[in-house]
């Protein structure tokens, strides 16, 4: 019996938020549970709807996207996603969006082939990074950081085994568990149990947030270009 992905849309323009459950609707493994037109009214919405995913709108009058993202994902023991929704593939508030918890972004012109896949992506408890455009937007947003690494973040590194420090390096390269796996030529099992440890060590969320870490820590030097 295939498991309906409950999705919430947080957007304050009615036309992207309509557009998007006549998307959704259409599949046949999701439901859009609800539309919300601020962060203030998603935070409501998802204490009263419990959504396993949250499209959320970056840019929204009163409690934006990213202050949104924030409230529901610090809670300990949460299990909403959200993925956040921007006009434009390098929208500097796209990086403090994963920072702040996001699983992953999408521009808002992608298919709808590209949206359901992001909310399978998200809801399966995996993050949305393998795509090129958000490698380059992480090491955009976070050179600043990665030049001058955060002392507290860097004491965390310490916890990591020469191994987990390695996969974690490539999950902020954007390679996936089976692309880890041949570089490192182990099992790919091999690759999601050192993911899952990483992630119990450095009380992180997923991988996104694990790649966030590695810029910021200087495990990983944004490149040149």
């Amino acid at each position: 019996m295939t498991t309906t992905i409950r999705v919430l849309i947080a957007d304050d323009q009615v036309m992207v938020r309509q557009g998007f459950t006549v998307l959704l609707n259409a599949e046949p493994d999701i439901e859009v549970v609800g539309q919300a037109v601020d962060g203030a009214d998603a935070i409501a919405q998802v204490a009263e709807l419990a959504p396993d995913v949250v499209l959320m709108d970056i840019r929204m009058p009163g409690v934006g996207g990213i202050e949104a993202t924030r409230r529901l994902t610090e809670p300990a023991g949460v299990t909403v996603k959200v993925l956040v929704l921007t006009t434009f593939d390098l929208d500097e508030y796209v990086y403090e969006a994963l920072r702040a918890g996001a699983s992953g972004f999408l521009l808002k012109d992608a298919s709808a082939d590209e949206l359901a896949h992001a909310v399978r992506v998200v809801a399966a408890g995996d993050a949305l990074l393998a795509p090129n455009i958000t490698k380059r937007l992480i090491g955009e947003f976070s050179r600043v950081t990665a030049a001058a690494p955060r002392a507290p973040l860097r004491d965390r590194v310490g916890d990591l085994t020469e191994r987990e420090t390695e996969v974690i390096t490539l999950i902020a390269q954007g390679l996936s568990n089976a692309e880890i796996a041949a570089r490192l030529v182990v099992a790919e099992q091999t690759v999601k149990t050192h993911v899952s440890r990483i992630l119990f060590k450095l009380g992180l969320r997923d991988r996104t947030q694990a790649a966030v870490f590695a810029y910021e820590t200087g495990l990983v030097r944004p490149s040149a270009s």
